[in-house]
């Protein structure tokens, strides 16, 4: 069983920049094109920026041509949980990180095969750990 990480608004504050709060405890968006991890292609796993829990491979990493960077799968089955989101007048399915609650981004149901997904992830809201 995993142990869910629970800060206070402060603590979050304290431990990310103005923008990695804004994406990842208040469910913004960085602009497309603009994320560091968007045409990032080294080998190794990607990890959330707020607990470091690892979430996505490089394995599993495409360029869907979103502006975002993509991912087919999760590295670990059950790290992400999935919610419905209305926001932006759009019917979507938000990720988040099961460890800290952190937004990571959306999933969407035109990825490539085998699993049909794209994980459509803010670089703001992971890091990237070579291997």
């Amino acid at each position: 069983m995993v142990n869910k990480i629970e800060k206070t608004d402060e603590q979050w504050r304290e431990q990310l920049s103005e923008e990695e709060y804004r994406v990842t405890r208040q469910a913004g968006t960085e602009p497309p094109f603009s994320g560091i991890y968007s045409d990032h292609k080294e080998n190794g796993d990607y990890h959330c920026l707020c607990c470091d829990q690892k979430l996505f491979s490089s394995n599993d990493k495409f360029d869907s041509g979103c502006g975002w960077p993509s991912f087919s799968n999760q590295l670990e089955q059950g790290n992400i949980t999935h919610h419905i989101d209305h926001s932006h007048g759009m019917d979507r399915t938000e990720v988040r990180c099961k460890h800290c609650d952190a937004h990571l981004g959306h999933v969407f149901d035109d990825g490539p095969a085998p699993t049909g997904l794209r994980y459509c992830i803010n670089s703001v809201s992971i890091n990237f750990h070579d291997k």
